[in-house]
């Protein structure tokens, strides 16, 4: 199963009840690590894609960027203006790059959490509300959104939000970095940015997390495993671990020795 966590906790009760296997893709608030020896404009380019490609309707959106403080104003400040300059239109016009999320349920599921996040004072980069203009009057358009500084605990922030809303906290020791990301009921994927190659490995194993991208975000092979822990579910799809799903091992073993005795003919005791 491919689906929320809510829908595989059935499916799952489902299968323990027949005693059947399954595996299960599900949820995710995935971190991106961002630390000051990036290259920003790369940087930012990656966190966009990561949390923005497919509006934000993918499990494995990198929803929460975990900045270094020492880079937090360049950075926001080139974030602002990249997100604000996205085009935004009907997905079949040709250079559209947001287009509306799949349903009326989900769009006000969306907006409900981003005027939440408002009410309790959450800081607002940019968007948080719908496009202006004739184009958008219908279909459910969302403003790529960004929060600054929510609450670790703060629902937009532990939340899968399943829409381009990108939510930002800082950091100064790679520690305190890796302990904000795997500080998640979920744990799909993650993506760390630098240029220090023994950082990068160092960050990758401290994640609690299926799947790690080294300077960039969401990309997919299906030589490689793909799937989670924790509440993003369990098993693997894709690549030769997603065939192990459906066999079953088989124990064969073969005696080539003399006589076992274990029980001889004039036992005495």
């Amino acid at each position: 199963l491919t689906g929320s966590s809510a829908t595989g906790k059935k499916v799952a009760a489902a299968m323990a009840h027949q005693v059947k296997p399954c595996t299960l893709e599900l949820g995710g608030k995935s971190a991106i690590i961002v630390f000051p020896d990036c290259d920003i404009e790369k940087a930012v380019e990656w966190v966009m894609f990561g949390c923005f490609w497919t509006n934000g309707q993918i499990c494995s959106a990198t929803s929460r960027l975990i900045l270094h403080e020492k880079i937090k104003a360049p950075f926001l400040r080139l974030l602002r203006q990249r997100a604000e300059a996205i085009p935004i239109a009907d997905p079949k016009k040709v250079g559209s790059r947001l287009g509306p999320v799949i349903n009326h349920e989900q769009y006000q599921k969306i907006v409900g959490m981003i005027q939440r996040a408002k009410h309790g004072g959450v800081q607002v980069l940019t968007g948080g509300s719908r496009p202006k203009g004739k184009a958008f009057a219908q279909g459910y358009y969302i403003k790529p959104t960004v929060f600054v500084d929510p609450p670790e605990d703060s629902e937009v922030w532990q939340e899968e939000i399943f829409g381009p809303v990108l939510c930002v906290r800082t950091f100064a020791g790679e520690e305190e970095a890796v302990r904000m990301a795997n500080k998640s009921k979920y744990g799909l994927a993650a993506a760390v940015i630098t240029k220090d190659d023994a950082r990068a490995k160092r960050v990758a194993r401290a994640l609690q997390c299926g799947i790690v991208w080294v300077n960039c975000s969401q990309p997919c092979f299906v030589q490689l495993p793909w799937g989670g822990c924790k509440a993003s579910g369990y098993g693997r799809d894709l690549s030769a671990a997603g065939l192990d799903n459906y066999l079953q091992s088989k124990q064969l073993v073969t005696y080539h020795g003399g006589l076992w005795d274990w029980y001889p003919a004039k036992a005495k005791l």
